[in-house]
């Protein structure tokens, strides 16, 4: 009877190494298969870094403030217009007291035929800019950053009042969406 366990177990020896070969096969297989989604996942990566930009350089450049536009060439061939408003005397709002402005204001268009053809316009060019200028207050138009940002509303509500609306982003842009490129203040007193 001694003899009959020894085949079982004769038997059995054959047997394991072909589950470790299946099992080291298994596992020769999955070790692939990460190293395939190991690469396919670096390959992203870097696709998107070519396409995008280095990650380091391209987050501190959505928080850096944008380098301001390169100055515009000027053309000397064709010289800008300047259209002058009729001066502008209006009561502000009430800040501390009564308190008036006396503005001279020019628009800076592209070119002559746009000057000649706001003469349409006029009307409610003048009623647009003197409902704005009478609603700021002196606190407001006495700084010079106050003046620049009144500068861009009469360009808005000019350009508007031509059928070009003004863009709807927050941020200020650098050029302007309408025919009218610029308010220049020739005079400006508040008293």
């Amino acid at each position: 009877m001694a003899k009959a366990p020894a085949k079982p177990e004769a038997a059995a020896e054959p047997a394991a190494p072909r589950k470790s070969g299946k099992l080291l096969l298994i596992i020769l297989i999955l070790l692939v298969l990460v190293l395939i989604v190991v690469a396919a996942a670096v390959g992203v990566v870097v696709m998107m870094k070519s396409k995008g930009g280095n990650d380091a350089h391209g987050s501190e450049a959505a928080h850096a403030p944008a380098p301001p536009p390169p100055p515009a060439a000027v053309d000397l061939s064709k010289p800008p217009s300047f259209v002058t408003l009729e001066p502008f005397t209006v009561n502000l709002q009430r800040d501390e007291g009564d308190h008036y402005l006396q503005a001279v204001i020019v628009l800076r268009v592209a070119d002559a035929k746009t000057a000649e053809s706001l003469k349409g316009f006029m009307p409610e060019i003048r009623h647009r800019v003197n409902l704005l200028l009478s609603s700021k207050l002196p606190s407001e138009l006495s700084s010079i950053d106050g003046r620049e940002t009144l500068a861009i509303e009469i360009v808005d509500q000019s350009n508007d009042a031509l059928g070009f609306p003004p863009p709807r982003e927050a941020s200020r842009r650098a050029a302007p969406t309408g025919p009218i490129q610029a308010v220049l203040f020739n005079s400006f007193i508040i008293q």
